[in-house]
């Protein structure tokens, strides 16, 4: 009986066959950890984690239940930055050295090979066509000879991977436009273009479950302009990509966008992110009951730069010094106005608005009026660091990053600065205090009575600023 019942646990490890993804990282000494994770279309699932030994080596132990697809392996911080990715079809093991330097290499694991030998072919042929185009388009012969040599490679391994899980379909994805006949660089160049989706089949799942749509979009987009400040090409090619994308589901669909919006977000091309928002991803976040993006989206909009800002209320002390409130949109006598969410945790901040009351202190009343937001949720710190600037309109964005102020005009980190003129209307989001103190220091300057302020006392902010991070001084919102 004991015998039988050492048999019936042994049994299930014999069903649950199991594979392995192992590797080194060269230098050792560069690495704590590796993070495996299986790419969705949506996101990355986390699989395991694996402790690394002295020379650098780590295992992951995958059994049976771990479907073939696109996983990666995430070595440092922030992870969407220190990663790489590889194919685990679930038959074979996967075994690859790394090297901070050389980048990946796979030591076992055919489908990793194959597709890593095609990508290093297709680059070296692709060096051979710009060259050729560069130095010799006139020379027929040549032509013909280096786009064989592209028809035949693609074809050669197109063959080679016809037996493969994975690799096969995103070799197939990949295949470039071959001309059959002569081209002059421009003809080339826009038949690239005009048939850089063909081969991509967006509903092809090997190829959601992959960055490989991502960046294939991204690279389209991006790319295909030869001036990077025309946004009307860059929207056109935003426009290609949709339409290339046709009936594909609406998450992909909004994953590839929502990327796209961010980037553009990011650059700061309010223009083109809001051609996005506002004609793709505005009503897919809605039918993907994404009120989160929906809200995003609205909020960047609004609070863009030839945008009225976002308008809440706020305490003035009025002529007769006394406390009235009063909207933002009911200021007057103001050329300008300077919004700027900070919060007395952030160390940049508490660097920034010293710099802010020192610039403006010679400035006339009319020139410029400031108005503090702090995104807080301690009253009694924030109400004591006010006292050093006595002539900003202060207003405690209580909740911190759940602040109706705050997302109304879509903050995400402090400092955030927005510069109004006097019908409040947003002219410039500098990105720092040195990007304001550019704009401030070529307005015009007026002759008006400057704004005062009493004798600096030894600062309260100071003790707080040392215990903060010296190398996290920018406060960010976390999602």
């Amino acid at each position: 009986m004991k015998k039988l019942l050492l048999l019936i646990a042994i049994i299930p490890s014999f069903l649950t066959a199991q594979h392995v993804i192992k590797g080194k990282f060269s230098p050792p000494e560069a690495f704590k950890f590796a993070f495996l994770y299986r790419v969705t279309p949506k996101t990355s699932i986390f699989i395991d984690n694996a402790d690394l030994k002295e020379d650098g080596s780590f295992i992951f132990k995958l059994d049976s239940n771990k479907v073939a697809g696109t996983y990666r392996i995430v070595y440092a911080q922030p992870q969407e930055q220190y990663n790489f990715d590889l194919l685990y079809n679930a038959k074979e093991d996967v075994e690859l050295t790394f090297d901070m330097e050389k980048g990946v290499e796979f030591v076992a694991s055919e489908e990793n090979k194959l597709l890593t030998s095609y990508n290093k072919s297709m680059n070296l042929i692709s060096s051979s066509v710009s060259k050729y185009y560069s130095s010799t388009p006139d020379n027929k012969k040549g032509f013909k000879k280096v786009f064989k040599v592209l028809k035949d490679t693609q074809s050669e391994f197109e063959k080679a991977s016809s037996n493969t899980l994975l690799a096969k379909e995103f070799i197939k994805a990949s295949k470039p436009y071959i001309p059959e006949e002569y081209e002059d660089a421009k003809t080339f160049s826009k038949n690239v273009k005009d048939t850089f989706f063909n081969a991509m089949d967006f509903n092809n799942e090997t190829l959601q479950n992959s960055n490989f749509l991502i960046e294939n979009t991204m690279n389209y987009v991006f790319s295909f302009v030869d001036d990077p400040e025309d946004n009307d090409a860059f929207k056109g090619n935003i426009d290609a990509v949709v339409k290339a994308m046709g009936n594909t589901n609406n998450s992909l669909k909004k994953t590839i966008l929502q990327i796209l919006w961010l980037q553009f977000a990011e650059e700061e091309n309010e223009p083109v992110s809001n051609h996005i928002g506002k004609n793709y991803l505005l009503e897919l976040a809605k039918t993907e009951k994404d009120q989160k993006l929906v809200d995003a989206i609205t909020a960047f909009e609004k609070s863009s730069i030839g945008k009225i800002a976002p308008d809440f209320e706020l305490e003035v002390i009025n002529k007769d010094e006394k406390v009235e409130i009063k909207k933002l949109s009911e200021l007057k006598g103001h050329d300008n106005y300077l919004v700027i969410f900070w919060s007395t945790t952030c160390s940049h901040c508490l660097e920034e608005m010293p710099q802010i009351k020192a610039l403006t202190l010679k400035t006339p009343k009319q020139q410029l009026q400031v108005i503090a937001v702090a995104l807080d949720n301690d009253i009694y710190r924030w109400k004591d660091q006010t006292y050093e600037y006595p002539k900003f309109h202060h207003v405690f964005g209580e909740g911190k990053w759940d602040n109706k102020i705050g997302n109304d005009y879509n903050v995400t980190a402090t400092p955030a600065y927005f510069i109004l003129d006097a019908d409040k209307k947003i002219i410039k989001k500098p990105y720092d205090f040195d990007g304001f103190k550019e704009w401030f220091d070529n307005i015009p300057k007026l002759g008006a009575e400057p704004l005062t302020y009493p004798e600096d006392s030894d600062s309260k902010d100071k003790d707080s600023e040392d215990k903060m991070d010296k190398e996290d001084k920018t406060e960010k919102k976390e999602d």
